[in-house]
């Protein structure tokens, strides 16, 4: 009888516990204050949201507990999702660097952060490393990889031929070697569709800031051999990249994939067969853009790539020749798997138009080439749209480079530069009209249709279009909305995380990323975004609240809010490293 009371007395003793120490969190400031955890530059906006109900003073302090500003807070012109309006400390006029933390009487202090002009670089290097972390066919070494160092994970040197990609060259079964390329997402398959956007950004970093890229340092095994560590990482997955063409007819495999998603364990024990299934227009098209962005960017290496810029061009116009021949031959994995066998359930990167394919291929080929039979092959702009970039909508993408690349492209047929500048930065100043309104003060959070399965890209890549906005016309303005986004990345948001794994106070731990998950560090592999808020829980699992900037959870099995992903990284890559690079321009 003794025993029993004890365990009841130990169990109410310990709900209690938990429960006091739960309102303790509740009741704490780095609960209720929201700010970017890692920092802000000196002389750029600096804000914090405070989940109140009144008004109150604000504080900076010092690391010694001394205050170096006073402030007084100010509430949201609009309540959030939830109906709750917020309050809004503004310290922007402070620009001494150091460490500090917000205090709120009565409420806490906030996570520490740093002021510094180079407060983002650490987190923009990670973002690039991340790609090392993802690489297939080849060991991660203690050197490179520290405590995430792993065995070799799918050579790709043994690939079969799956019957929906056979050719008169290529019959079912032939086995060919396609190694390399980066893993996809939390899976281990690699696909040429999400592949194609998320090698353009990177490259797009290197187009856009090359003197800056150049000072980026990433311990990676290619290191010192007198190319950039960016572009030295998007080579990994470039070359792979090359091995999905087939050299017959230069129509571009789909994907490179199991028949069936691999469990939850290390690259090395995941050893079922590999095939390349169906070519599609879509991933030609893709393929075709980024190898003619890689052959202009690489051609400047001609020392250190000897011949790499011309095979890229030369794919590049193979697989766009397949393309024409072959405009309509869409991916869909339902109708695949009725006709072939093995049956294949991975990701299927479909999609049912492909004319922002054949506007980004025909942008690059056109920059790259300078000959306009690319660009008068299509409607190079069907209407004045400018629609956000992600895997399934690329057109932006080819806008973007023809716009950086617009001053080589004066000479030539086309004419329409001046009316694509006109609709890009009218395209940036709707996404920023009234972003100072909304609870958080950032662009993302002004619409609730922006909290989709991969949310934080939205606001990646929200800020990509607002960096080049700036680089159109050097307003200001567009790099203040474009830091207020990545702001809302590192923690000025509804939940209070840092969606980035190893920055922050608060980031996900548990990120649905097998090598996070099966390798026994209780630290997920740093530098990784993973997919944000989204009310849709099309993985069954519940989160914590549907208002959209709330919903999401640190659970590795919620793969629609916590998954990582190559094309999810690679705008938060651009936009922390493109805000590095303008840092001095941040100014308020």
């Amino acid at each position: 009888m003794f025993k029993k009371a004890f365990i009841l007395f130990s169990l109410i003793f310990s709900l209690l516990y938990i429960s006091a120490r739960a309102r303790d969190l509740i009741d704490s400031g780095e609960l209720k204050i929201r700010l970017n955890q890692v920092g802000f530059y000196p002389a750029a906006p600096k804000i914090a949201i405070v989940l109140t109900d009144k008004g109150n003073t604000f504080s900076l302090q010092t690391v010694n507990k001394k205050t170096a500003f006073n402030g007084v807070l100010k509430r949201s012109a609009q309540p959030d999702f939830a109906g709750n309006y917020t309050w809004i400390a503004n310290f922007s006029v402070y620009n001494k660097p150091g460490t500090y933390t917000l205090n709120i009487p009565g409420i806490g202090n906030s996570y520490p952060f740093i002021i510094s002009s180079s407060v983002h670089s650490k987190v923009a290097d990670a973002s690039i490393k991340a790609y090392y972390f993802m690489r297939a066919s080849i060991p991660l070494t203690e050197k490179y990889a520290g405590k995430w160092q792993r065995a070799e994970g799918h050579p790709d040197d043994k690939v079969l031929i799956h019957g929906s990609a056979e050719s008169a060259g290529r019959p079912e079964s032939t086995v060919i070697s396609s190694p390399g390329g980066w893993y996809d997402a939390g899976d281990y398959n690699k696909y040429i569709v999400n592949s194609g956007i998320s090698t353009y950004t990177l490259l797009s970093l290197y187009e856009d800031f090359p003197d800056y890229v150049k000072t980026v340092k990433l311990n990676i095994p290619e290191s010192g051999n007198q190319l950039p560590d960016l572009l030295n990482e998007t080579l990994w997955n470039l070359r792979w990249m090359i091995t999905m063409q087939d050299p017959g007819d230069g129509g571009v495999y789909h994907k490179l994939t199991n028949a069936e998603f691999d469990k939850m364990v290390m690259p090395d024990a995941a050893t079922a067969p590999r095939y390349v299934v169906q070519k599609s227009t879509a991933a030609t098209l893709d393929f075709a853009a980024v190898m003619a962005q890689a052959s202009r960017i690489f051609k400047q290496f001609p020392r250190q790539l000897p011949g790499l810029a011309d095979s890229c061009l030369g794919a590049s116009t193979k697989a766009w020749e397949w393309a024409q021949k072959n405009p309509n031959v869409l991916y869909n994995q339902t109708a695949m798997n009725q006709k072939f066998n093995p049956k294949v359930i991975t990701g299927e990167y479909g999609d049912g138009n492909v004319n922002d394919e054949f506007i980004w291929a025909a942008s690059e080929l056109f920059v790259t080439t300078k000959n306009d039979k690319y660009i008068t092959a299509i409607n190079i702009i069907p209407d004045d749209n400018m629609p956000l970039p992600s895997w399934s909508n690329v057109r932006l993408l080819g806008y973007y480079s023809i716009l950086r690349n617009r001053e080589i492209l004066a000479n030539t047929t086309f004419k329409d530069i001046p009316k694509l500048k006109q609709n890009l930065l009218a395209f940036a100043d709707d996404l920023v009209k009234d972003a100072d309104d909304n609870a958080y003060q950032t662009v993302i959070q002004k619409k609730k249709a922006n909290f989709i399965w991969g949310s934080n890209a939205v606001a990646a890549n929200e800020g990509m279009a607002l960096i080049q906005a700036y680089q159109l016309s050097h307003d200001k303005k567009y790099l203040k909305y474009a830091l207020s986004n990545l702001d809302y990345i590192l923690g000025r948001n509804g939940t209070g995380y840092s969606y980035v794994t190893g920055y922050g106070d608060k980031t996900p731990m548990h990120p649905h990323h097998r090598p996070s998950v099966a390798d026994n560090i209780v630290d997920p592999i740093p530098g990784l975004l993973v997919g944000g808020p989204n009310p849709g829980m099309q993985d069954h699992v519940r989160v914590p609240s549907t208002v959209p900037d709330e919903a999401y959870i640190d659970d590795d099995k919620a793969y629609a809010v916590n998954e990582i992903a190559i094309n999810w990284n690679a705008p938060f890559a651009y936009l922390a490293n493109a805000l590095e690079a303008l840092q001095n321009k941040t100014t308020n």
